[in-house]
């Protein structure tokens, strides 16, 4: 009897737990029905894409007042840290949260991330020394890098698989009026209100998406995966590896600028940082492009440091050498973010899913084609516009790879990884920035470019370094080259063959 009953319980509860599961498959198929605007998604679509258009108001409007705020603060010698006290401190953010995410949910690093970033703001715009204003954006990046892996994380927990290429479309929208706008708004904020401002003013204004996404969060993503770890404390390691690949990427930033022979030292030091954690934090194989997850995240760094490396030097280009002014040289580019948004909205259509690994391939030939036709403009008479449409070809191929990478990177991944591969993704993408930056720079100031700022052009333009551009641009549009080879290889046939 006493075994009858087990096998009936058994049985009752095997049936019992079928039900639950068709009743959780239906359930989950009716949200699947909606779009990201639908009933269930609205709000948290709202708001984090609201988030997203927040930053990147922020990220393109302070390349206008950090000059001002360097020149204020008396700190012209130390303007590049500014910027790379942000980028290291992000590297580290970006594995923090993926350990977060994973272990306790993602709301946690993203309400901790946006509350870093906002601090950071605060502590830039007050700053009333230099030393205080790097230590501002070093907090912001670490906020920065809190977020945008969180976000990820969101995104693969709260959308089905079929919503998340229109998520990812949106996150890249929301850049689209910021690049346009961002410099100008900035540049008249400077100008008649004063730089601390352009810092000032965002932190209020995130808080009401923020609240607007938080009670749909917690309900579609908050807990931490059941598959994931059951020791919720963080991976020490994982955190020992980050901080090695933030003050890595710091120090070889730091020699590349410098270009004497005491600045070997820290790049050899940060060379013998950078290696391990790398090898440590992104998934095996990254390296040799093996197939499927290891390629994806490839592919986003070579696609993201062959193209910013390249653009970075885009307006310095046009206006020493052909004698733009500083606001139609950064009007050259203001397309590229239209375009950018257009990729990502093709890869986002249904009809074109099957056709996932072609897109990519083909964006980042558009992207090689893009950076190797700009420096066409150091003959002179090759007319200026040819950047604008060449750039905003570029940007197109970024739209279908950037936002595809990470379509990919979260079918690939378990429940369970998606926060350390999200966290794998963005440090691929925020390192290729730091080494190709660095060897482009060099290779810039090696044929001479540091002295090209005070060359004097005419109207007509007749810089006297193009060499130095050229080393800068046609190395790139050779890795970006090689990027399409990698995306041939993003799919795993083991992978997608599973149901």
């Amino acid at each position: 009897m006493g075994v009858v009953e087990s096998q009936d319980s058994v049985v009752g509860g095997g049936i019992a737990g079928t039900a639950e599961k068709q009743q959780k498959q239906q359930k989950q198929e009716e949200q699947g029905e909606q779009g990201v605007l639908g009933r269930t998604y609205r709000a948290l679509s709202i708001g984090i894409v609201s988030v997203v258009l927040l930053i990147a108001f922020e990220a393109t409007a302070v390349g206008t007042a950090m000059p001002v705020a360097a020149r204020e603060l008396d700190g012209i010698s130390l303007y590049a840290f500014a910027f790379s006290g942000y980028f290291t401190t992000s590297l580290f953010g970006m594995v923090l949260a993926g350990q977060w995410s994973d272990r306790r949910g993602p709301v946690g690093a993203l309400a901790g991330g946006i509350g870093a970033f906002g601090a950071g703001l605060v502590v830039a715009g007050t700053a009333q020394a230099m030393w205080l204003f790097i230590l501002g954006r070093a907090v912001q990046g670490l906020g920065g890098g809190l977020v945008i892996v969180a976000l990820y994380v969101v995104v693969g927990r709260a959308y089905p698989e079929r919503l998340r290429p229109s998520i990812m479309a949106a996150f890249a929208a929301a850049w689209v009026v910021p690049s346009i706008v961002g410099p100008l708004a900035s540049g008249a904020v400077t100008e008649h209100l004063g730089w601390r401002w352009v810092f000032l003013g965002i932190p209020v204004l995130v808080l009401l998406p923020m609240g607007l996404a938080l009670p749909q969060m917690r309900r579609l993503a908050a807990s931490p995966d059941p598959a994931g770890p059951a020791d919720p404390a963080l991976d020490r390691r994982r955190i020992r590896l980050a901080l090695g690949i933030s003050l890595g990427a710091g120090l070889l930033q730091y020699a590349a600028q410098e270009l004497s022979w005491i600045s070997v030292v820290p790049g050899i030091v940060g060379v013998a940082l950078l290696v391990p954690a790398v090898l440590g934090l992104l998934p095996r194989g990254t390296y040799r492009a093996a197939r499927g997850l290891p390629s994806v995240v490839l592919l986003r760094g070579v696609a993201a440091g062959s193209f910013i490396a390249a653009e970075s030097f885009v307006p310095l280009m046009l206006v020493t050498q052909r004698g733009l002014s500083p606001t139609l040289a950064g009007f050259s580019l203001a397309a590229g973010g239209v375009t950018w948004a257009l990729g990502s909205w093709v890869q986002a259509r249904t009809r074109m899913q099957p056709y996932r690994v072609r897109l990519m391939t083909g964006g980042m030939v558009l992207v090689a084609a893009a950076v190797a036709a700009a420096p066409s403009v150091l003959i002179p008479a090759v007319p200026v516009w040819i950047v604008a449409v060449a750039w905003a070809f570029g940007c197109l191929g970024m739209g279908l790879v950037i936002a595809s990478s990470s379509v990919m990177m979260l079918r690939l991944s378990a429940p369970e990884q998606a926060g350390a591969n999200s966290a794998a993704l963005q440090i691929s993408d925020g390192l290729s920035n730091v080494v190709l930056l660095a060897a482009g720079g060099a290779a810039f100031a090696a044929l001479g470019g540091g002295t090209v700022a005070h060359t004097a052009t005419t109207a007509t333009g007749t810089g006297s370094h193009p060499a130095a551009f050229a080393a800068v641009f046609l190395p790139m549009a050779a890795v970006a080259l090689a990027g399409a080879w990698v995306a041939t290889r993003v799919t795993d046939p083991a992978r997608t063959a599973q149901p």
